[in-house]
């Protein structure tokens, strides 16, 4: 195996590894207890631990040379730097260069997947037409667990951006070097901190503007003013190009991207692991207490047997607390419920709020002009306002439903239960969402033919010429005279005028329901997806919860079962090597608490 595929196998081998053991360790005693529950849990955190995906969010303000730094990190092509894109670019780590299109259909919806070649599918992505370009690459800095996702512009001028975040483990801002963050930068980082807390400021294009020191030390100030602990790397994509281009070392070291590489791979990975191995120390801990307790239950009731009584019902209120966490009219459960209600009609108000203010924004372009001018256009600009919108929902949805499992938790008497893991793995799964929605209908009333409007204008025109005609021959004219053929002109201009806005007024009209029937059709598929979403989210919470509630109570049953069994023992020798054997396994599980806090920096309990 090479080295590039070696490390693409687990984040960090020199920081997993040990975690890994400790789990693998502790399957022992699972196994030895006959603790299922608890063996499906050890898998659980072990596949959490092993997994190498670190999601990199590239976002930045328009013109800050933000595809240029991507395709510097990657080494590689992959974002369009000469037009703006709307497309999210997803590259991760491969033996070989390809690439994917997903190209939007009817109405923002998938039509299909297609393997090109990497330079048409930048080509295809700055041209439009695509909902999302996926790479793979054979990048160092890919192969080393990165997934890189260059998202499209700044999240204050594409709300979409919001759902690339949320998938974020970490996330590259990337600014122009010219001037200060200014107060609505500070702003976008303070949100994009409550997401992702993990982020990397850039100061890009240092090599125009030799001013960047004095930049780089007032955004410093601005961050740290606005309790912002980010880095802010300076940083010039076109001069290390030009660098790697010439193979000059010192130009490179100028442009300040290899300082960057190094400051990801130390600072964001090393976090990556750090969070990772908080949650396994957690998990060992929970398993490791829940093996001890029954153990130190028998212990107890062999060294002194006339306790057994006090120890059972000890125990027996303890499981009655369990018990009760399982009732439907447990705190948690009652919290479950009602924060799942008002979660699904939130988040219903949510998109019906957003499709409405479309609507009434469809509707007054509507009057402005005749939609039949630019009616392909007006559907096309619709379609990507209703992804966005819909996007937005989902992540607001996903962020109610994170702190609906923190509220859930907070009702378990032990505050340290571990919550289940909501994220949104598929940033671009809303043009599937919406793929069964039909287009925008179109306008039956378009514009007539020549004949029909010149019959239009004929029609009037005659009226003219027999009205006036028939007044100026009292005055012995003829019925066809200068004036009679005036009145026509005139009268058959006004016809057609009148035709012409009545017929505009038509489309309108029809456009306004062609509107309003595409909503009603996104409302009814979207909502159908959204609840269908929102209930497995509390299904999710429900399992889970009722699964910490499970593990205690079955960790109770054990201890019954463990001080029924101590207090049956009537030998002394017996009682003895049954005490020297809890003794040591209760070592044991103390030695793989010890090792693992001392991973995650904490203290063993017992």
């Amino acid at each position: 195996m090479s080295g590039v595929e070696r490390l693409v196998a687990v984040k960090n081998p020199d920081t997993m590894g040990p975690l890994l053991g400790l789990l693998d360790e502790l399957l022992e005693p699972v196994h030895a207890a006959g603790r299922a529950d608890l063996a499906g849990r050890l898998g659980i955190a072990r596949a959490r631990l092993s997994d190498p995906r670190v999601r990199l969010v590239v976002v930045g303000e328009s013109k800050s040379g933000m595809s240029t730094l991507v395709n510097s990190l990657i080494g590689a092509p992959v974002s369009a730097t000469d037009s703006p894109s709307s497309v999210p670019v997803i590259a991760e780590y491969g033996p070989h260069s390809s690439a994917t299109l997903v190209r939007a259909g009817s109405s923002g919806g998938v039509a299909e997947r297609q393997s090109v070649d990497p330079r048409q599918a930048v080509a295809e992505s700055a041209a439009g037409g695509v909902l999302r370009a996926e790479f793979t690459e054979p990048s160092a800095l890919l192969a080393e667990g990165f997934v890189l996702l260059d998202a499209p512009g700044s999240p204050a001028d594409t709300p979409a951006t919001w759902s690339l975040l949320a998938v974020a483990d970490a996330v590259l801002y990337v600014a122009d070097a010219v001037r200060p963050f200014t107060a609505g930068q500070i702003g976008q980082l303070q949100r994009i901190q409550q997401v992702c807390p993990t982020v990397v400021c850039v100061l890009n294009k240092i090599d125009q503007y030799p001013q960047w020191p004095e930049v780089q030390q007032h955004d410093r100030r601005l961050l740290d003013a606005a309790g912002l602990a980010f880095a802010v790397a300076p940083a010039s994509a076109r001069l290390h190009e030009h660098a790697r281009s010439t193979g000059d070392q010192q130009m490179d070291l100028e442009s300040g991207v290899p300082q960057l590489l190094d400051h990801l791979r130390d600072y964001v990975l090393g976090n990556a692991d750090a969070v990772a191995a908080d949650a396994a120390v957690r998990d060992i801990g929970l398993i490791s207490d829940h093996l001890a307790l029954a153990l130190r239950t028998e212990a107890e009731t062999l060294r002194d047997p006339r306790r057994y009584g006090v120890i059972t019902e000890q125990l027996r209120r303890t499981r009655e607390e369990a018990e009760q966490l399982r009732q439907r009219t447990a705190n948690w459960q009652v919290t479950l419920a009602d924060g799942a209600g008002e979660l699904m009609a939130d988040t219903e108000h949510d998109l019906r709020h957003r499709l409405r203010s479309l609507i009434r924004d469809a509707e007054a372009d509507i009057m402005k002009r005749d939609p039949a001018r630019r009616w392909a256009e007006f559907g096309a600009d619709l379609d990507a306002k209703i992804c966005e919108a819909v996007e937005e929902n989902f992540v607001i949805a996903h962020y109610r439903s994170v702190e609906l499992a923190e509220q859930v938790a907070a009702k378990f008497p032990d505050r340290g239960i571990p919550t289940p893991e909501l994220r949104l793995d598929n940033p671009g799964e809303v043009g599937e969402v919406l793929e069964p929605v039909t287009s925008l209908d179109k306008l039956d009333s378009a514009k007539p033919a020549v004949a029909q409007q010149f019959l239009n204008m004929l029609r009037g025109s005659y009226g003219g010429v027999l009205m006036v005609g028939l007044a100026t021959s009292l005055l012995g004219m003829s019925l066809v005279n200068w004036y009679s053929a005036g009145a026509g002109v005139l009268l058959g201009v006004n016809a057609l005028w009148d035709d012409r806005k009545s017929r505009k007024q038509r489309r309108q009209a029809e456009a306004k329901v062609a509107v309003a029937r595409l909503m009603d059709d996104v409302i009814f598929q979207v909502s159908k997806e959204s609840r269908y979403r929102l209930r497995a989210v509390q299904r999710n919470l429900r399992d889970h919860f009722t699964e910490i509630a499970n593990e205690t109570l079955r960790s109770v049953d054990a201890s019954l079962r463990a001080a029924e069994e101590a207090a049956a023992v009537h030998s002394g020798a017996r009682r003895e090597q049954r005490l020297t054997e809890i003794e040591s396994s209760l070592v044991r599980l103390h030695d793989l608490r010890e090792r693992a806090d001392a991973q995650g920096g904490g203290n063993p309990s017992y």
